[in-house]
């Protein structure tokens, strides 16, 4: 045998092409090309099948090298210490539900710690690991509230490496402009051009940024193109609005008022309403003013209610809304959104220069108490009275579990919002203390992190009350879940003597002393391993 190679016929034209259509056809109905008619057709044709696919395989030409991207932005930030590098690897690595029969044991969840590290680590400025990138945003796409913070902390290079894996697009996506750079605030060339030309992540990200630092010029931009702009894009540039929010913008949303959006009037009606000393407010002053009045013919003096017998167009000029949903009667309907839009100043005038404290105590008439003290939730939420939240909340162990103004626990946590961080966990204590855990799970959720001592005093005893009571941990598994994130660390001596099994009395619930002391163990080394991170990241 020598070495030449057995020369190989050329293929003829759309070779290919015929074996495709004899094998569609059939050998009895096409004969394939080169192959002689009869029994051994079939096979001639896979043969002749095997040679043209290995000749086209071999016949293929190297495509063009493509370029290579560009090297990821450098972070200037300093590397993460190495223990906190070890910790988030372990953090990343979890995945929960490991264990079976639903009983968590006593092991951290380290996944529900992710978010505080990563809170701990961007407040002190850390850069992360190249190599977990990957993972940090594989963990960001599968967990829309870990989002914001793992983007913050994986920096420049999350933009980078999204536009290499489709999987990671939510970062191009939670990025102002896909990770474009906003134009210097002071280029007003490069600002004007990006405003008219660009794409409306990025209009939304320059209106956010202008709006931050100079109120009035990003009013002025936005009403350049105001309008010529599309309902939807016109709603979500005025909601912009709301930071920096002055007497100066009245002007520009009393012309929003008469938009052809209804959602956009709406929207300009409650910035106008936010702002007291706006027209509106005074409008919506005279028409609530004019629904409550207070009345002395009794023996004690009592709030008296006359609802709006119809919704003009004054009033649907300026956002209320005519119809009424669905189970509501139309004249309370008007009648709630007069007063929420009312400043709450107008009340102390109006009726007998009483604080809010005592005209929150006035009886109300013929039943308008929850919907006269609902709307007035609503306003103090919308203008952030202090004053007026504490008197719908009421003393945190009053009979009325959170207050006579209060209509839901949505409406005090709401409420709660309006008030300093201190004074709103003293509150919550209370509330604990006075009515247990079976109501504070939303209000909790309320409260500044790490919660202050009276609050997390509170939270274990209420804890361990149940403990002793002998009932199932399970109905206190979600105060138990916050109390692993939000307790102050250091709290964790006051635990040790609760993780042991408890006797059980005779009505307790069998086995519930077992599962209460693994909750506990669980609470424990959570609080202990939440003090190692903040240590390893310096914050302790």
């Amino acid at each position: 045998m020598n070495g030449t190679p057995t020369p190989v016929d050329a293929p003829a034209p759309n070779a290919w092409e015929e074996l495709v259509t004899a094998a569609l056809l059939g050998t009895e109905r096409r004969t394939p090309p080169g192959c002689p008619p009869g029994p051994q057709a079939p096979a001639a044709l896979l043969d002749a099948a095997a040679v043209e696919t290995v000749r086209r395989r071999a016949g293929l030409r190297p495509g063009r090298a493509a370029a290579r991207p560009e090297p990821a932005a450098k972070d200037p930030r300093p590397p993460l210490p190495t223990a906190a590098a070890r910790r988030l690897a372990m953090l990343l690595t979890d995945r929960p539900g490991t264990g079976g029969g639903g009983r968590r044991g006593t092991a951290p969840d380290l996944m529900e710690l992710l978010p505080q590290w990563l809170a701990t680590a961007n407040a002190q400025g850390f850069a992360p690991p190249p190599e977990l990138l990957p993972a940090l945003l594989d963990a960001a796409r599968g967990r829309t509230d870990l989002r914001q913070a793992a983007l913050a902390f994986a920096g420049p290079r999350a933009v980078w490496l999204a536009r290499l894996n489709p999987d990671w697009r939510f970062a191009l996506r939670a990025t102002p402009g896909g990770g474009v750079a906003l134009p210097h605030l002071d280029d007003a060339d490069r600002i004007r051009r990006l405003w008219q030309e660009g794409l409306f992540a990025e209009r939304v990200a320059l209106l956010g940024a202008i709006r931050a630092r100079e109120p009035a010029a990003a009013r002025e931009l936005l009403a350049t193109t105001w309008a010529t702009e599309r309902a939807e894009d016109r709603l979500m540039f005025l909601d912009s609005l709301r930071t920096g929010l002055a007497p100066d913008d009245e002007p520009f949303l009393e012309q929003a008022l008469t938009d052809r959006s209804r959602n956009v009037r709406a929207t300009a009606a409650e910035l106008l309403s936010s702002l007291p000393s706006s027209a509106l407010a005074a409008r919506m002053a005279v028409r609530a003013g004019a629904c409550v009045a207070v009345d002395h013919t009794g023996s004690t003096p009592t709030l008296v209610v006359e609802a709006p017998h119809e919704c003009d167009a004054g009033m649907e000029g300026d956002g209320v809304v005519a119809k009424a949903p669905a189970g509501r009667g139309e004249r309370s309907w008007w009648f709630g959104q007069l007063v929420e839009a009312a400043p709450l100043a107008t009340w102390p005038a109006r009726l007998g220069r009483r604080t809010p404290q005592e005209i929150v105590a006035l009886p109300v008439a013929d039943d308008w108490q929850g919907e006269l003290h609902a709307a007035w939730c609503r306003a103090a939420v919308r203008q952030r009275n202090a004053a007026w939240a504490r008197a719908l909340l009421g003393a945190p162990g009053a009979p009325e579990a959170g207050g006579p103004g209060a209509v839901s626990l949505a409406e005090r946590s709401k409420l709660l919002a309006t008030l300093g961080g201190a004074e709103r966990a003293d509150w919550v204590a209370g509330f604990i203390s006075a009515h247990g855990l079976s109501e504070a799970f939303q209000l909790l959720g309320v409260c500044a992190l790490p919660w202050s001592e009276p609050l997390g005093r509170a939270v274990v005893d209420a804890l361990n009350i149940a403990r002793d009571a002998g009932s199932y941990p399970w109905s206190f598994s979600g105060v138990m879940g916050l109390a692993e994130r939000c307790l102050d660390p250091s709290e964790a001596r006051r635990l040790d003597g609760l993780m042991a099994v408890p006797d059980e009395t005779e009505d307790a619930s069998p086995g519930a002393g077992g599962y209460w002391a693994e909750a506990f163990q669980r609470l424990v080394s959570t609080l202990r391993l939440r003090a190692a991170m903040a240590e390893e990241l310096g914050a302790a």
